[in-house]
């Protein structure tokens, strides 16, 4: 098979699962799906997500996503339930099922036991007359007209629907159920996307001890000496109350001796360096804000002083230390 072949049917593959994702939302009735999010997001308790083979690898993508975005749901592998898992099932939960025959044996055992409980039943399913849709409380149609296996067998299409219909159901009830950023962030504290929601610039900066500040007097010898002792490649200049003045980083002490006589040297003091009114961050900043303050501008810059509504200088924060926090 050649190169141009292989592209070919990938690209064909693909938009042939695209397909039967867009033919299923033309398929789901408002009633069917109204009836589905009704139920879900009256569960007092928890979801339980069941599903074999394939079907209950997507159950678990889709427990996952539930759970992540503010609706608490498991996976329970139906054997398990059958031998005695099915004790982690209250009557304040629901259950939803895959399944894309709508006759898996281990599901349909399962059935009259979930009713005995008073368990409300939600399936997805591939055929919306079989025993699972028949028997359950509220049905999405997960059916596709051919699987996008060239034999027409692995389960592709239909467990690409399922998986797009449970991600549409989690992300309704995550709006449902007003889950804000900060509720997200919360369930998501470690990984570059935790914290980039949490991070804090407070969390990152250098403070107290490790802030090298300079009065606005300082000699050019006391600002390179600082510098190099605390290895941040700048140092902030304050005036006699704490407020910053500027900042002075080893760019502009190679540009002050562009300018000026060596000879002249030991009366240069830090104002006369300094960048005046230089950006800054504020310690409730996301540190991610901080980055991109850093970043979209015409010329990057590497360090921000870090003031509080006072103006006072409580920090130095480096893009350094932001790229290092693993943002």
């Amino acid at each position: 098979m050649t190169e141009e072949s292989d592209h070919s049917q990938v690209v064909a593959l693909l938009r042939a699962e695209a397909d039967a994702i867009g033919k299923a939302a033309s398929r789901l009735q408002a009633k069917d799906i109204d009836l589905a999010i009704g139920i879900l997001s009256a569960c007092k308790g928890k979801i339980v997500l069941l599903g074999v083979g394939k079907s209950g690898i997507i159950a678990q993508k889709i427990a996952a996503t539930m759970t992540s975005a503010g609706t608490a749901a498991i996976y329970l592998h139906p054997s398990d339930a059958l031998h005695g898992g099915l004790g982690i099932l209250t009557s304040d939960d629901v259950v939803l099922m895959l399944s894309n025959s709508g006759e898996t044996e281990e599901l349909r055992q399962l059935l009259p036991f979930a009713k005995r409980r008073g368990v409300p039943i939600v399936t997805i399913v591939g055929n919306v007359k079989s025993t699972l849709a028949l028997d359950a409380d509220a049905v999405l149609d997960a059916s596709v007209d051919e699987e996008a296996c060239p034999l027409n067998l692995a389960p592709t299409a239909s467990t690409t629907v399922a998986l797009a219909i449970g991600d549409a159901l989690a992300m309704t009830l995550m709006q449902a159920k007003g889950l804000t950023e900060d509720d997200f962030a919360s369930n998501h504290p470690a990984g570059q996307l935790g914290k980039r929601l949490t991070l804090r610039v407070a969390d990152l900066m250098h403070s107290g001890s490790q802030n090298p500040t300079l009065p606005a007097d300082a000699a050019w010898l006391e600002i390179v000496s600082a510098i190099s002792h605390y290895g941040l490649g700048a140092v902030s200049v304050i005036d006699g109350q704490g407020l910053l003045a500027g900042i002075i980083t080893d760019g502009d002490l190679r540009r002050s001796l562009e300018r000026i006589n060596l000879t002249d040297l030991a009366g240069i003091k830090a104002d006369a360096v300094m960048t005046r009114n230089p950006v800054t961050t504020n310690p409730e900043m996301l540190a991610y804000d901080a980055l991109r303050l850093m970043e979209d501008r015409p010329s990057q810059i590497n360090v921000l002083p870090v003031v509080d509504d006072e103006r006072l200088c409580v920090g130095l924060i480096r893009l350094h230390d932001i790229v290092r926090s693993g943002l």
